[in-house]
């Protein structure tokens, strides 16, 4: 599918990359939309990773621009992208260095965003799990329940590799800016879009082949090693102090949130300085929800033990 219009700017971070890089570009000339341009914003690398890219712009007619980064951190990295990158375009999509894209993914995305015309507009997906040899090892959690700032507020929904947002969501981000000091960015603009009243398209259907390595720096949430090590974080306090960082980055930004955001967001922060029995009240009664029995299970037990 060739499009005149939807003009997408992917935004590919990469340090190091080269082992895989090959697999990932490739899986950008078989995509069925072909209307996009590539950013490539390297972090310092000290492989191969420039001269790949250099090669790869010779075959896709220069569509791609190489910037060399020194953020030393994945999430300010993709912010910045996205604060940089201006020009005409209608989407941006975030990438990573090594994943493969399904043909379908800019195509679905577009068409996906296209069903609202208005407002902040961000499309992500669940994804597939591979090995370090591109064998197919499963699929990421399913979750079924609507995307909102109640959600977003505890819980990142979705990969950054799979985000394609529109250029209202795009505005937000820009005007959040790429220095505040966050978790990690697709947790941060899934609260962002959805804090401020957008819309959040979660797709069930995979957009990618997420390579679980030694390498990745946030591995899939799905098995019992994840369980287990989510439960440990709850536990010695990181989930705690993700929740300290992201408010604080949200109160930064409380005037782009609705009023209702704003109101969920205050009650958020009011019931963890409660004493157990009003927190576990107030808990109740804001909606505050997780994905998963197990995940609000384990809400549950954090809003108990003032971990939350």
């Amino acid at each position: 599918m060739s499009d005149s219009k939807n003009l997408v700017a992917v935004l590919l971070c990469t340090h190091n990359g080269a082992r895989f890089l090959h697999e990932q570009l490739e899986s950008f000339t078989k995509q069925t939309h072909t209307n996009w341009h590539l950013y490539v914003y390297d972090d310092g690398s000290s492989d191969n990773t420039r001269g790949i890219i250099e090669e790869y712009k010779k075959s896709v007619n220069n569509r791609v621009v190489f910037i060399p980064t020194q953020h030393k951190n994945f999430a300010k990295n993709f912010l910045s992208a996205v604060c940089s990158t201006d020009g005409d375009y209608d989407f941006w999509a975030f990438s990573d260095q090594d994943d493969i894209w399904e043909p379908f993914k800019l195509e679905r995305a577009v068409t996906n965003l296209n069903q609202s015309n208005t407002g902040a507009n961000l499309y992500c997906t669940r994804t597939g799990l591979i090995d370090n040899g591109g064998k197919f090892i499963g699929l990421s959690t399913l979750f079924i329940k609507i995307p909102s700032f109640k959600n977003a507020i505890v819980q990142s929904i979705a990969g950054g590799n799979t985000m394609v947002f529109n250029k209202a969501a795009r505005d937000l981000i820009v005007t959040a800016g790429s220095e505040i000091d966050i978790v990690s960015h697709d947790w941060w603009i899934y609260q962002l879009i959805s804090g401020s009243g957008g819309n959040v398209f979660y797709d069930p259907v995979p957009s990618l082949l997420y390579r679980q390595h030694e390498g990745n720096l946030m591995g899939s949430n799905n098995g019992i090693y994840a369980k287990i090590s989510r439960l440990i974080m709850l536990l010695n306090g990181q989930f705690k102090d993700w929740n300290d960082r992201n408010i604080s980055a949200l109160t930064n930004v409380r005037f782009i949130l609705s009023t209702e955001s704003q109101h969920i967001l205050d009650e958020f922060v009011a019931l963890r300085k409660m004493g157990m029995i009003k927190r576990m009240v107030t808990f109740y009664r804001s909606g505050i929800y997780r994905q998963t029995f197990l995940g609000n299970v384990g809400l549950l037990a954090g809003i108990l033990l003032d971990r939350v």
